[in-house]
């Protein structure tokens, strides 16, 4: 490693010592961009990188509030303002027991370079709280969203931050956000989040822009080499929103997907996850908030509740649960059996050392930051209608959301090529991401 790179990663492992999520984040970026710093002296001279490791401001506070039995509880709350270099802090919020200052210093981290990648004004952000959603009433997840929305309210707003959903968060979850919002703002600030319902601000394609979007990203990764994702096996990670429209774009490009999970398990269907299969994994998972292992019952395919599945033979892997979920055995049995393209619609779901045997391997592999993106892309555009008071058709969201996949990859790849690594997709999205941000950064003078 380059010794100014390995001294300003150093230093972010002094300084915040026990977050190793964030410390791996860090690293996977900084080593990507020795070639473009070496190429342009410009962000050494002016610290950007320094600078860009460092969060503009971090929030945290108590959430209290009622369980069904009255009995206070209370959760820690989180707002990640990384950096606004580019525009508005944009990034989800999380709900779940494993949020932590620093895996939301993670996933901000990482929001920078993607929303810089969308190629839309949105600076990176993210937030959440340790509080778990599941096996609440209605009432007690709305009770929990209108007391952090006490807080949160004064930090947030459609020139500031505009934060959306993620794990834990879906459209109860914004829809109780965004009432308590207005309850306390007297504001409908229809910029304030996204996420929203199609019939109060929310955008069309929302829901399915993270899914869409990495198997458009793969589509065009595997178009590189004169393939598509008609007649190939998918195995896809997670059971929720992701992996649910991932599974659903997978099946109207002609792929079949034989395998889903969800924490306690994973199922594995060798006929393939059709339109009616799906529609019965919707209803589970959103209404009825069941196990996938209700699925292979319904089904009667086979349930594992050890291992992944990633021991399938496939040619496209999609992990969409969380991150690490993909360590280097795994990584290696993917290979081993014939992956051909790996698009991760989760946050950093796959080690280092998996990532590394991706790309020795030569497996088209498109890292979440790029693979992802359609999310928040989608997100960006939810805030465009929002602003122009206009809503634009299903077709028309759909379509600019596949020019703009389209567009992270072009950029991605050429930027690989640029820098001497053609087909390298870590480092193509990551120096891409950041030259844009460090760009901004230098013009806009020391203080962003």
């Amino acid at each position: 490693m380059d010794s100014y790179i390995e001294q300003v990663y150093n230093g972010v492992v002094e300084k915040d010592p026990g977050q190793e999520v964030f410390h791996q984040a860090v690293l996977e970026v900084l080593e990507s961009l020795e070639p473009a710093i070496k190429k342009y002296p410009v962000y050494k001279e002016n610290s950007i990188l320094e600078r860009i490791v460092e969060p503009e401001r971090i929030i945290q506070f108590r959430i209290p509030w009622k369980d069904r039995d009255g009995k206070i509880q209370v959760n820690r709350g989180f707002r990640v303002q990384y950096n606004s270099a580019l525009g508005p802090y944009k990034g989800g919020l999380r709900f779940h027991p494993t949020v932590t200052q620093g895996v939301l210093k993670f996933l901000g981290f990482e929001q920078i370079f993607k929303n810089s990648l969308t190629t839309l004004p949105m600076g990176g952000g993210k937030g959440g709280s340790d509080f778990d959603p599941k096996g609440k009433t209605d009432a007690e997840v709305e009770s929990f969203c209108e007391s952090l929305m006490f807080e949160l309210y004064r930090h947030i707003g459609q020139f500031v931050d505009v934060p959306a959903g993620d794990i834990g968060v879906g459209g109860r979850e914004i829809g109780y956000l965004y009432g308590a919002y207005r309850k306390i703002t007297n504001h409908h600030g229809t910029c304030v989040l996204t996420g929203k319902g199609a019939g109060w601000g929310g955008s069309l394609i929302r829901p399915e822009a993270t899914g869409y979007g990495c198997v458009y990203f793969v589509q065009e990764m595997l178009k590189t080499r004169g393939e598509d994702m008609k007649g190939k096996t998918v195995v896809v990670s997670g059971s929720g929103n992701v992996a649910q429209y991932a599974t659903e774009k997978c099946i109207q490009l002609g792929a079949k997907v034989i395998a889903l999970s969800d924490s306690s398990g994973w199922i594995h269907d060798p006929d393939g996850i059709d339109a009616e299969k799906l529609a019965y994994i919707m209803d589970l998972k959103n209404v009825r908030r069941g196990r996938i292992k209700e699925y292979a019952d319904h089904y009667k395919v086979d349930y594992s509740s050890q291992g992944s599945p990633w021991s399938l033979k496939c040619d496209v892997a999609l992990p969409s649960a969380t991150q690490n979920e993909v360590d280097a055995k795994e990584a290696k049995a993917l290979v081993d059996n014939g992956v051909m393209a790996v698009g991760e619609g989760a946050n950093m779901p796959t080690v280092p050392a998996g990532v590394e045997i991706f790309l020795e391997n030569k497996i088209l592999y498109g890292p979440g930051k790029a693979a992802n993106a359609g999310g928040v892309s989608v997100s960006g555009l939810e805030m465009a209608q929002n602003s122009q008071r206009f809503f634009w058709t299903r077709e028309e969201v759909d379509a600019k959301l596949h020019q703009i996949m389209q567009s992270i990859h072009a950029n991605a790849y050429h930027t690989s090529e640029l820098f001497g690594a053609k087909g390298n997709y870590v480092m193509g999205a990551n120096i891409a991401g950041f030259l844009k941000v460090a760009n901004a950064m230098v013009d806009q003078g020391h203080r962003i």
